[in-house]
């Protein structure tokens, strides 16, 4: 049974950080080099990355269980204006299409029920998770090209949810 519980340590967070090197690991490299992966991971999926977001920014975690096996993590960003940035939801290979996406995404929408827009990026190459979100009412409302330094780009369309 899929349990989704919000992330309240630092060994959450640890545990987070160590799945995100996995999913990354097994998902990303039909769409991105082995190096920029790594180095995205450190800058961004990272213990202290995700420390940082949580300690200094203002972002909180969901998990998603079963049993005691984490395979899945959301992380957002409630903006404060009726606006949830949804910077993460990941979900390990084996544990795909189980529902885990949509009990986190249904967590946040009863944990911040005045939430008027949700949105989040996403390779724009990255096929499944994009037909994933417009089947649960994102819509692409742009695309951007982000440097993130080392000479690597994000190449994604920002997507949206409007309630």
């Amino acid at each position: 049974m899929i349990e989704i519980r919000e992330a309240g340590s630092r060994e959450d967070i640890k545990r987070i950080a160590e799945l995100a090197d996995i999913i990354w690991h097994e998902h990303f490299p039909k769409l991105l080099s082995a190096e920029q992966i790594d180095y995205m991971v450190d800058k961004f999926q990272s213990y202290d990355a995700l420390s940082n977001a949580v300690e200094n920014e203002g972002y909180r975690y969901y998990m998603a269980y079963d049993g005691d096996d984490l395979f899945g993590y959301l992380g957002f960003h409630d903006e404060g204006d009726g606006t949830v940035f949804i910077s993460k939801i990941y979900v390990r290979a084996d544990k795909r299409r189980c529902g885990a996406a949509t009990l986190m995404l249904e967590k946040l929408r009863a944990d911040l029920p005045e939430t008027k827009r949700w949105y989040l990026t996403v390779n724009k190459y990255n096929e499944v998770p994009i037909a994933a979100y417009k089947k649960r009412g994102f819509k692409i409302s742009r695309e951007q090209v982000t440097d993130i330094g080392k000479g690597f780009v994000m190449d994604d369309y920002i997507m949206e949810k409007l309630f």
